[in-house]
């Protein structure tokens, strides 16, 4: 039991100081946390989100939030939001939020005015135990884990084979 509560301090430790780091480097963009993410989701008297998702197409495949967008990180193509007015709210996320900050600054500098980075990603959003889906129609409880080192701060439970 020591070594279960160690190792899930450590996880929350490491994704804190993840959290602090991506802040720090991304002054700009602003973080929203996965609890008030889940809120806006239920409030719908506010304006509901365009959802980007900034990972891989293999990691998307595995799972993501519903009704989320994919936008490679790698290759940017902003395409994908050509027909939502500059104003839209947009979370964009990634495993952890790294990637996902980048895209969000992108999006910033295309004249985006409200942009907000998943704190944590979806490792943590599944951590947390909320919904993720392999399509918008299918839930699942796999994640991609992105690599060996980085998949240690998704729970083991939601590790897909990759």
């Amino acid at each position: 039991m020591r070594k279960l509560i160690a190792a899930c301090s450590q996880t929350s430790l490491v994704l804190n100081l993840l959290n602090l780091f991506i802040r720090l480097k991304f002054l700009t963009v602003e973080q929203i946390t996965t609890a008030d993410f889940a809120k806006w989701l239920l409030d719908f008297a506010k304006p509901q989100p365009f959802v980007v998702d900034a990972r891989s197409q293999a990691e998307y495949e595995v799972s993501h939030l519903k009704a989320a967008v994919r936008i490679d990180p790698m290759a940017l193509d902003l395409s994908a939001t050509s027909n939502i007015s500059k104003d839209t709210p947009i979370v964009v996320y990634c495993s952890i939020g790294y990637r996902s900050a980048k895209v969000a600054q992108q999006l910033q500098r295309q004249g985006f005015t409200s942009i907000f980075n998943l704190s944590g990603g979806i490792f943590q959003w599944a951590n947390e135990g909320r919904p993720i889906f392999k399509d918008d129609n299918h839930p699942t409880q796999l994640v991609h884990p992105y690599d060996a080192n980085w998949g240690k701060l998704l729970k083991a439970t939601y590790h897909a084979q990759n």
